[in-house]
């Protein structure tokens, strides 16, 4: 019996920008603090994101558009895909019997409030800023949630949550939630990988 070792689970990382969430991933892989392996990085654009994933050998492939269901069901069985981790991809991703309940987004809000089509990034901090500003709210935080048909209406896996600031700008408030996405995205990966 004696000391198992987790299961290494593979991951598909998609997205659409610099990159920051799945270079944090990366490094949590690489202490050792979640048990994964990048097997992929999908990215809706040549952008810094696709060249940080060349830079560290994980096989990348630029889909423009959004991604048709034989395309993912491919890319799933190709490379042994567990788990579809959205980053900060701006783009839906069809749900199929293959894929379903196994694709993964983070919000930079707390959902249900503030997500939808069309928010991400600066858009969604400034309209929770515009709710603080009405006393409708008092804080922010992220969410990750399953994905199915609809933006940012899927089953929630965990939450942080943070303080506004009279004096929080877009800028601010958006450092403050990466910060604590870069806890809780590994942190629901691995609650995700402890159900299967």
């Amino acid at each position: 019996m004696g000391n198992q070792q987790p299961t290494t689970h593979k991951i598909a990382v998609m997205l659409s920008g610099s990159g920051r969430s799945f270079v944090n991933l990366c490094e949590r892989i690489d202490r050792n603090q979640l048990h994964a392996k990048i097997a992929l990085v999908v990215a809706s654009r040549n952008c810094l994101g696709a060249d940080k994933a060349r830079d560290r050998g994980i096989p990348t492939k630029i889909i423009t558009g959004e991604p048709t269901a034989n395309q993912l069901d491919a890319l799933v069985n190709k490379f042994g895909i567990d788990l579809i981790v959205l980053a900060g991809y701006l783009r839906r991703v069809p749900i199929t019997p293959t894929t379903r309940g196994r694709i993964i987004n983070i919000h930079p809000a707390l959902l249900p409030a503030f997500g939808g089509q069309g928010m991400h990034g600066s858009r969604v901090h400034k309209a929770v800023l515009d709710a603080y500003a009405k006393g409708l709210t008092t804080e922010s935080g992220c969410t990750v949630h399953f994905c199915d048909e609809t933006y940012d209406t899927g089953s929630t896996i965990l939450q942080r949550r943070c303080q506004i600031h009279d004096d929080d700008t877009p800028e601010s408030l958006a450092a403050r939630v990466f910060n604590l996405e870069c806890e809780v995205l590994p942190d629901a990966i691995q609650m995700v990988f402890d159900r299967m």
